[in-house]
């Protein structure tokens, strides 16, 4: 796809988010403004770079809890498939380690749902021009909230840990030895300030960590 929006046409657009009538309500929104158009619609992260290799978009809008995987590995697929669609995340969820996870995947902005519509328009059309928009309430607390601690395995074990599994079960699931395992939960545990795995994992998703 050209890095330039071609004249005279509307902006492409699809939706992924896995409540039915949060997407339908943005379409509708969307489809009222007469340089945007909704080609597409997803309710799983799994689901996205199918419809974008189908619909070409120029702009996804994103939710991050989706089912299959959420949006921020969505985002990262899209990104290094090259698919020339740039995606903007929109969700509940305004946690600071969310925005830097989703800036680091390629996301060219992050906005929360509340965002009046008018204005989630022109981020649509900002980021389909190739700026960057994040919202500035969220900017400031990212930059007040510090770096994420964790390393990518403690993250993948602290997933796989808060679902009430032993550490035999983790350590098979991710292919590790249950003393590796171990020592990464220990590590996370003493990052995050927690007492136990459960509430290291709490604390991590509360910040947007995992």
């Amino acid at each position: 796809m050209s890095e330039q929006i071609t004249a005279g046409r509307p902006i492409r657009v699809v939706l992924a988010d896995d409540q039915d009538l949060v997407r339908g309500g943005l379409a509708a929104l969307l489809n009222l403004e007469p340089d945007l158009e909704v080609v597409g619609q997803a309710g799983r992260g799994d689901e996205l770079d199918d419809l974008v290799r189908r619909t070409r978009p120029d702009v996804a809008l994103v939710d991050i809890e989706m089912p299959g995987i959420d949006g921020i590995d969505a985002t990262r697929r899209i990104v290094e498939a090259g698919l020339g669609c740039r995606c903007l995340i929109v969700t509940t969820f305004g946690r600071p380690g969310y925005l830097r996870r989703a800036m680091d995947a390629g996301a060219y902005g992050f906005v929360v749902k509340d965002t009046p519509a008018e204005q989630l328009a022109q981020m649509v059309r900002k980021v389909a021009a190739g700026q960057r928009v994040v919202d500035p309430a969220l900017a400031a607390d990212s930059l007040a909230g510090g770096i994420d601690p964790l390393t990518e395995r403690e993250r993948d074990v602290l997933r796989a840990a808060a679902d009430g599994g032993s550490i035999k079960s983790v350590a098979a699931a991710l292919h590790l030895s249950a003393g590796t395992v171990r020592n990464h939960l220990s590590s996370a545990i003493g990052k995050t300030g927690a007492e136990t795995r459960y509430e290291a994992a709490r604390l991590a998703r509360e910040r947007g960590w995992i």
